[in-house]
């Protein structure tokens, strides 16, 4: 009877610990995203784009009333031009959001700054919107190319976004 016991409270002792772990964990998310080459100019990827290496990224959260930003990491891509951004914390009331650094590309190294607005992927890193898994994907990141590769006509004709040169039709109309 008291080896039963024994037992007993020292499985409800590694429950416990496991369950304070758990909960120690729950806060931890990582922001994951990548990066390419915007080859054509066109602010999106095409069959062209390529994935950048060794680019930066810089992960911010701010304060959503003053802005003061709260939280600042930077990362760089892997060979495939993916990023991971370990993030502490539940930031439920705070806006985050990844933007460009710097390219290692000199080819291919210009920052958006159109009336689009800058190069930014927000990101929700709070446990109450839903989402089980600690991975938050951030929408892919583009540098633009500075010259568009030649290539680039064709594949805009493809994408129905540029006129046919042997019609007269507008494909935007």
């Amino acid at each position: 009877m008291a080896k039963s016991g024994a037992i007993l409270i020292l499985a409800s002792a590694l429950c416990l610990l496991s369950l304070l772990n758990l909960a120690e964990c729950h806060d931890q998310f990582f922001v994951e995203g990548s990066v390419y080459c915007d080859t054509c100019r066109t602010q999106f990827m095409t069959r062209l784009s390529r994935f950048v290496a060794g680019a930066t990224v810089r992960l911010e959260c701010k304060e959503a009333e003053s802005g003061k930003v709260t939280l600042s990491k930077e990362a760089v891509t892997d060979g495939s031009g993916g990023y991971s951004v370990e993030i502490e914390g539940d930031r439920e009331d705070e806006s985050c959001e990844v933007v460009l650094v710097k390219s290692s590309d000199p080819e291919c190294s210009e920052i958006d700054a159109s009336s689009f607005g800058t190069q930014a992927a927000k990101v929700s890193v709070t446990r109450n919107n839903g989402i089980v898994s600690p991975v938050r994907s951030a929408n892919p990141l583009g540098f633009l190319r500075n010259q568009p590769l030649p290539e680039c006509g064709a594949v805009l004709q493809e994408l129905h976004l540029a006129a046919d040169p042997l019609s007269d039709d507008d494909p935007l109309d």
